[in-house]
């Protein structure tokens, strides 16, 4: 019976790693389709993100097997519970890449995609990748000191975003009558700081399921 239970285990392990690999993907794709604009990119960004709710819903499946048929306690019982709040704030992170993209399309189908402040926008989706990677990993390997790195790392996205919103008032400022595209580019950059946020979650339900208390946030 343990011996089903690990194996168990092992696969909700795996499919984590799998749906985080998901977000990940999504999150590069993103990153592209800002850069470049191109509408097979964008059409990728869609197919991931209905590949993460289906890997939600099969995670979900898991874990009330896991509880109704083992029925574990302690820790064992933390790791699930916990799992079900991950694969929450993971199919939010592909919900909000898909919802970057509808901007995206929106702004290439205007011409607008030259204002993108490249930069700082590329440097938030990179850290908010990195931050979706060491999560998971950090609950795979119930590695505490990775998920605490993952919590930091948010500061450094909200500093971004704080640095992607001074630049387009200043580009508003200078172009006034690109206002509404640079509005557009703002709520891209508060897309991906609410990414950063869920990631933030997710390292916060990892540090529950190896101590069986959640950080206090502020």
């Amino acid at each position: 019976m343990r011996n089903q239970y690990e194996e168990q285990l092992r696969q909700l392990n795996e499919s984590l790693t799998e749906m985080g690999d998901l977000c990940e993907a999504a999150i590069g794709k993103v990153n592209e389709a800002l850069k470049a604009g191109h509408q097979a990119v964008v059409s990728e960004i869609y197919d991931l993100e209905m590949e993460v709710d289906e890997k939600e819903r099969e995670i979900e499946s898991l874990c009330l097997k896991l509880i109704l048929q083992q029925q574990p306690v302690a820790r064992d019982l933390r790791q699930i519970s916990s799992a079900l709040k991950m694969i929450s704030d993971m199919e939010r992170i592909g919900d909000q890449c898909s919802d970057i993209t509808d901007i995206i399309k929106f702004l290439e189908k205007h011409g607008e995609m030259e204002l993108e402040t490249h930069v700082h926008l590329e440097a938030m989706a990179n850290a908010a990748r990195a931050m979706v990677t060491k999560a998971v990993s950090a609950y795979v390997n119930q590695d505490l000191e990775l998920a605490r790195e993952v919590m930091a790392s948010d500061d450094k996205v909200d500093g971004l975003f704080d640095e992607v919103k001074n630049e387009l008032i200043a580009l508003i400022a200078q172009h006034p009558d690109e206002g509404e595209a640079c509005l557009d580019l703002l709520m891209v950059a508060k897309y991906l700081e609410r990414i950063g946020d869920h990631t933030t979650n997710i390292a916060e339900w990892v540090e529950f399921a190896i101590t069986g208390t959640r950080p206090e946030t502020d």
